[in-house]
């Protein structure tokens, strides 16, 4: 091979290489709503979680859903990944399962890389504790969110073993969005068993002024306030890899 055939070669196998990554991140953003930030100030990834949360039962198709078995893998690669500063999550929900939507939560809430939610939208149900679930959290004026107590479709019996699996839940919720936000259970709990404001349901609908106003959302702001708290995180935080720990990577 002579040297003209040689870069030629080398040529075309980093057009490809960038065709493929070009088509991973297509692929990623048509799929699970994700983006990673590539020329930034940081390496942020971008994570949507918007229409309904599905669980373990599959959704009609035409509802907008996100699942959750892409959701947790993602949380674990970016957890993983050294490059990935920070995290940005996304939220437009009308809420879901509850089990699959906690379990997010909590994953979201137990990573040491920095997140900032941002609620636009609607953060309803069970949006509320994937809200609260990141270090910061910001809502947008317009964005309202949606908060009652657990409730279920389809048959239920009316046993008291049924009404204590309820309020057990409910307890569940409660506690972990007390515990990673500024609202007491007292003042959750009103919001929770308030009548006469829906119209066939318990609960209140609070806008993003009165969210922050109940210590329910940390700050009222746009993207552009999230991705600068995001950075003023990274910034402030030590790395994850400290450069005296051992890296075991290239082992």
């Amino acid at each position: 091979m002579n040297t003209d055939d040689f870069y030629k070669s080398n040529e075309e196998n980093d057009n490809e290489e960038q065709k493929d990554d070009i088509l991973n991140r297509e692929e990623l953003i048509e799929k699970n709503g994700e983006v990673v930030s590539q020329n930034a100030k940081h390496l942020i990834h971008c994570l949507n979680i918007i229409g309904q949360i599905e669980g373990h039962y599959v959704l009609p198709s035409q509802n907008k859903t996100t699942k959750y078995e892409h959701i947790i893998p993602a949380l674990v690669a970016i957890e993983q990944d050294r490059s990935i500063e920070g995290l940005v999550i996304i939220l437009n929900t009308v809420g879901g399962d509850v089990e699959a939507g906690l379990a997010i939560a909590e994953l979201i809430s137990g990573m040491k890389t920095p997140t900032v939610s941002l609620v636009v939208g609607g953060g309803h149900s069970i949006g509320v504790p994937l809200a609260v679930s990141a270090k910061h959290s910001f809502i947008v004026p317009s964005a309202t969110m949606t908060i009652h107590p657990v409730r279920m479709n389809g048959l239920v019996l009316g046993v008291p073993q049924t009404f204590s699996y309820f309020e057990k839940m409910q307890d569940r919720i409660i506690n972990f969005v007390t515990s990673n936000s500024n609202i007491t259970e007292e003042n959750l709990r009103s919001l929770m068993m308030k009548t006469g404001e829906l119209t066939m349901d318990m609960g209140s609908v609070v806008d993003g002024k009165t969210a922050v106003e109940n210590g329910l959302i940390d700050s009222l702001g746009s993207l552009s306030d999230a991705i600068e708290c995001l950075y003023s995180i990274i910034e402030s935080t030590e790395a994850r890899y400290p450069d005296n720990e051992e890296d075991t990577s290239e082992k």
